[in-house]
C-alpha cells in the first residue's frame, strides 16, 4: 500500500530557512514512513508568502492542489503567518492592534473555509485521512500585540480539533524564548533545527485512524 501526503501552506511548507532536504515536510514524510512501515508518496504543495486569502482560493479554486488534496490520506497545513507580517509591514512596520484583528478574523475565516473545502472535496471517500495543521509561533518576540495575535490564532486553531482527524502541533513554547536557535538568519522562518522540531511535534500527533 502506499499513502500519499499532500503539503499545503506558506514559506514553511516550501522549506525556507531549512537546508535541502531538511524542511519539515521531507521529515516528516520519512517519520510517516517509518510509523506506518509503508512508501509514503508526497507532494509539497508550498508557496513562499502564502496568506490565507490565497490558500483559500487555491483550494477551492486550483485544480492541480484539489487533486492532490483529494488523493491524499495525509495532509498538512501551515498558514497564518504571511497575514501577520502583511499586516505589520502594512502598517509602516509596527503593530497595530485594529489592522491585526481584522487579519486575524479574515484568517480565521479562510482556514474554516479550506477545511470545509477539504471535507466536501473527499467527501464519499472510502480512504481515511487526517490533517494536520502547525500552529504559530511569534517572529516578533519583542511586540505584545504580535504575541496576542499568534495566542489568538494558536486558540482558535486548537478550538478546531476534533481528536484524531484534525490536530494541531503545537510549536509555540519551543520556539519562545529560543529564536536564535529556532530562527535562521532572517529572523522570521525556522532555521534546520527549527523544521525538525516542527516535524516532531507532528509526529508526535500520531497517525489514527491511518494506523
Amino acid at each position: 500500500m502506499v499513502y500519499h501526503y499532500t503539503a499545503v501552506g506558506d514559506s514553511l511548507t516550501f522549506g525556507i530557512g531549512a537546508l535541502p532536504g531538511s524542511g519539515f515536510v521531507s521529515l516528516y514524510r520519512r517519520m510517516a514512513e517509518a510509523h506506518l512501515q509503508q512508501f509514503v508518496a508526497y507532494e509539497n504543495l508550498g508557496i513562499n508568502g502564502l496568506t490565507s486569502d490565497e490558500l483559500y482560493e487555491r483550494v477551492v479554486k486550483d485544480s492541480r492542489f484539489r487533486g492532490h488534496l483529494k488523493d491524499a490520506s495525509l495532509i498538512t497545513i501551515t498558514v497564518g503567518g504571511n497575514d501577520l507580517i502583511r499586516a505589520v509591514k502594512t502598517g509602516g512596520n509596527r503593530p497595530d492592534r485594529d489592522r491585526l484583528d481584522k487579519a486575524l478574523i479574515r484568517c480565521q475565516h479562510n482556514i474554516s473555509g479550506c477545511l470545509a473545502a477539504i471535507h466536501k472535496l473527499k467527501k464519499g471517500g472510502e480512504q481515511p485521512y487526517i490533517i494536520r495543521a502547525v500552529g504559530l509561533y511569534n517572529p516578533y518576540p519583542s511586540w505584545d500585540e504580535a504575541a496576542e495575535y499568534v495566542t489568538r490564532f494558536n486558540k482558535y486553531l486548537f478550538g478546531l480539533s476534533n481528536g484524531s482527524y484534525f490536530r494541531v502541533a503545537d510549536i509555540y513554547s519551543r520556539f519562545a524564548g529560543r529564536e536564535k536557535e529556532m530562527l535562521s538568519l532572517d529572523g522570521i522562518h525556522p532555521s534546520t533545527k527549527g523544521h525538525r522540531v516542527i516535524a516532531e511535534k507532528l509526529n508526535q500527533l500520531g497517525y489514527y485512524p491511518l494506523k
